[in-house]
């Protein structure tokens, strides 16, 4: 799946638009890997001057596919984007912040219902893949309605009777009658790697992730 040859000699790095670029690259700087002089552009491509690195600014959800495809050879993405995209791609490094966690949530005074006591209910989510693959994983049945944002407005107006987001604090659940019921997994940003970039950049590939790693010892 991979376009990736091995002429091409410079390394791309997929980073997410906003506040996660800017601490991947603060992250990046410590270990010595160069980041750009001004990442207050609209340049989407910003290359780094006297170094073979060109970063890529993205929307989160696209760094994946970017890395997968071998358009960029290592990127940044949350470990729910990466989830959600279903994407083949090597899932380096754990680089310790952003941390968050996917949880299953109802509203407050009917979440004693256990939902493998439910016949059926519905689910509203901006993860569809990953809630089906969790609740087919139960063989429990759901029918799940994808949402944009604001999912926690479902369960309030009669949408659905629960919903699976991406929270940090749990205030805004709080703040919206719902509690939490379980924790699908804990999510956090991961540096992620193309398959061939892997093998066929080794050295460039490896002393960005060697670099990182010891930041992270």
């Amino acid at each position: 799946m991979t376009r990736l040859t091995p002429t091409d000699l410079k390394i791309r790095i997929a980073l997410p638009k906003g506040r996660m670029a800017s601490r991947a690259l603060e992250i990046f700087a410590d270990a010595g890997i160069p980041v750009p002089s001004d990442v207050n552009t609209r340049k989407l491509q910003i290359s780094v001057e006297g170094h073979d690195i060109i970063y890529l600014m993205v929307k989160p959800q696209d760094v994946p596919v970017y890395v997968e495809y071998g358009t960029a050879d290592v990127g940044v993405a949350g470990k729910d984007t990466i989830l959600e995209s279903d994407v083949d791609v090597y899932d380096a490094l754990d680089l310790g912040f952003g941390k968050c966690r996917m949880v299953l949530a109802g509203p407050r005074g009917k979440t004693q219902e256990s939902t493998s006591e439910l016949p059926f209910f519905r689910l509203a989510t901006k993860y569809p893949r990953i809630a089906e693959r969790y609740f087919a994983a139960k063989g429990l049945p759901v029918e799940i309605i994808g949402l944009g944002g604001s999912v926690e407005l479902a369960c309030s107006c009669g949408l659905a009777d629960r919903i699976v987001d991406l929270v940090e604090t749990g205030r805004t659940l709080a703040q919206n009658g719902l509690v939490e019921m379980e924790t699908l997994f804990h999510s956090s940003a991961r540096l992620i790697v193309n398959r061939a970039s892997h093998k066929i950049r080794n050295e460039g590939v490896r002393d960005i992730l060697e670099r990182l790693k010891g930041t992270r010892s």
